[in-house]
């Protein structure tokens, strides 16, 4: 198999890397969120698919992949697992999440006790069949529990090689200030696009102090931007049947939003999708 960079070369693609976080973790500026393989937003492509897409990210310079154990309940890390068999290990960086129990319209069932930590890394492990998980996220946060213990047993399988670093997801920033005393935060996934900026008020400035990287999750307002969404009929398993932005008049104005921007992205010269990562 050939090596990444001299893939990269042969097609002319130069990823730029970056550092994710002060804690040492090197990533791919751009990375690919396995999420819509096995359906949740969309319908899942067959499993042969799916492998062939992140071989192709790969190949292409992605080298930061994504997952979750709720992503199609188990099944998305299993494929992941099954793509990473025929990649070199040691150059991906592999991220996985724990403590979304469930997930439905009535909103998010979360567990963060040290018990269920430990228990979820170890069956991640067994699912993507890896020796270790790069960075662990927290999906989201327990507030029964208090942070401290949810990051004491983190900070135990990272002390055990199981995890390198250590993530949160959706969380405040005195949770982030908290769980960062206990053991550094290397990074922080939030959702951040041009319809949401909430972020930039606390956590930017907070992340920038504690030296935590900030991965957002949903940069294309889950197809919207790339226009997927608004040229296509949402499918009726999808979650974003419940989302308020793709209901009634919400997903009227959104879909003049998209136009605007549309015409923007061909001002300058590309397409939505590409505007829609650039705006920063």
């Amino acid at each position: 198999m050939a090596g990444v960079g001299e893939l990269q070369q042969q097609q002319g693609v130069v990823m730029p890397r970056v550092k994710l976080g002060t804690q040492g973790l090197e990533v791919s500026k751009l990375g690919f969120g396995c999420l819509g393989l096995t359906g949740i937003h969309n319908d899942p492509v067959p499993e042969e698919v799916g492998i062939s897409i992140i071989k192709h990210a790969f190949h292409s310079g992605i080298t930061f992949f994504d997952t979750s154990d709720i992503y199609g309940v188990n099944t998305n890390e299993v494929l992941v697992g099954k793509a990473l068999k025929q990649l070199p290990r040691e150059k991906v960086q592999l991220a996985t999440k724990f403590g979304a129990v469930k997930v439905d319209s009535n909103g998010i069932i979360v567990k963060g006790t040290p018990e269920y930590v430990r228990s979820c890394c170890e069956a991640s492990l067994n699912r993507l069949g890896v020796e270790y998980i790069d960075l662990y996220y927290q999906h989201r946060i327990d507030t029964t529990v208090p942070i401290e213990d949810t990051m004491g047993e983190l900070k135990k399988l990272v002390e055990e090689g199981k995890i390198k670093y250590i993530g949160l997801s959706e969380a405040s920033p005195e949770t982030v200030r908290r769980a960062h005393a206990v053991h550094p935060i290397t990074a922080l996934q939030m959702e951040w696009s041009l319809w949401t900026r909430d972020i930039e008020e606390e956590i930017v400035p907070l992340c920038r102090e504690l030296g935590i990287g900030i991965v957002p999750y949903s940069p294309l307002g889950c197809g919207l931007f790339a226009g997927k969404a608004v040229m296509e009929s949402i499918p009726a398993n999808s979650l974003m049947q419940i989302l308020p932005r793709f209901q009634g008049e919400n997903f009227e104005k959104n879909k003049i939003f998209y136009s605007r921007i549309e015409k923007l992205a061909e001002k300058h010269g590309c397409t939505p999708a590409q505007l829609a990562l650039a705006w920063e």
